[in-house]
């Protein structure tokens, strides 16, 4: 029986990757005279990072899953600053607790006793993947508070990224990102390039021109991990532009998960 792939990361940012399958209990290519054993090449979506942990991971194809069906909850450990710049989309957010450094930065977890109290509901945590100790700090204060079914998604926002996945954006991140970052782009998914409010500086394209804007120009070919954002007349609208760029091989896309209607900081003519 094959078990379980696991993942080792040299390095995430560019999800370098070494991957191998444990066959019969066995490494795939161990030495054995007995019995020929075959290497088997894993498929990244299922595969862990594998660390120590008081609390078992989830691979990215289990979270898809469970993000897809709601068959548990999934909380950001990040701090809200981090969480506003770009989370998983679905995931929720979850207060500081108080008297922590960044360093040992730990979610509070007398917030998911009063929002959460079945100690038996299915909750998936994640952080900032490879060496980040917040969703295993915050799994074991869950994990001692008796909640029976907490998972990892150790891999994390890195590694979500690196596999396709979007991202979401919070409205006063979007907004202060576009001021300070002159190398962002902005990108307006309406389907009419007529259609108003006009917003400062961004670029049209719709979901029907996703990848002829990387031959025209529109999007950033020349660093495909510049960051992008998406916004539209709508969060489903902005979402399948961000996935259709995702889709042509950008590493940092995010959507903004409401209306342009809701942007009024961004308009032609705004002072911001």
């Amino acid at each position: 029986m094959i078990r379980r792939q696991k993942l080792s990361i040299a390095k995430v940012s560019g999800l370098a990757l070494s991957v191998w399958t444990v066959v019969n209990g066995q490494s795939a290519g161990a030495a054995d005279d007995n019995a020929a054993r075959i290497a088997v090449p894993a498929v990244v979506f299922n595969t862990i990072l594998g660390d120590e942990g008081s609390s078992p991971e989830v691979s990215t194809a289990e979270l898809r899953a469970a993000l897809s069906q709601g068959s548990a909850v999934v909380l950001d450990a990040r701090p809200f600053d981090e969480y506003a710049v770009s989370h998983i989309p679905g995931a929720k957010t979850v207060p500081g607790k108080p008297g922590t450094t960044p360093a040992l930065y730990v979610a509070d977890v007398n917030e998911i006793v009063r929002t959460i109290p079945d100690r038996s509901r299915a909750i998936i945590l994640y952080c900032n993947g490879l060496n980040c100790g917040r969703s295993k700090r915050f799994a074991e204060e869950l994990l001692n508070a008796g909640y029976r079914n907490v998972r990892r998604y150790q891999l994390g926002a890195p590694a979500w990224r690196a596999l396709g996945g979007v991202m979401q954006v919070e409205k006063p991140a979007l907004v202060r990102l576009l001021a300070q970052d002159s190398t962002a782009v902005l990108i307006d998914a309406r389907e009419d390039s007529s259609r108003t409010p006009q917003l400062r500086e961004a670029t049209w394209i719709p979901l029907r021109d996703s990848t002829n804007a990387k031959d025209d120009g529109r999007l950033p070919m020349t660093d495909h991990n510049t960051r992008i954002f998406v916004v539209g007349d709508s969060g489903a609208q902005a979402r399948a532009v961000a996935e259709a760029i995702v889709h042509d091989a950008f590493h940092n896309v995010s959507f903004f998960d409401g209306s342009i209607g809701d942007l009024k900081e961004l308009y032609v003519g705004s002072s911001g």
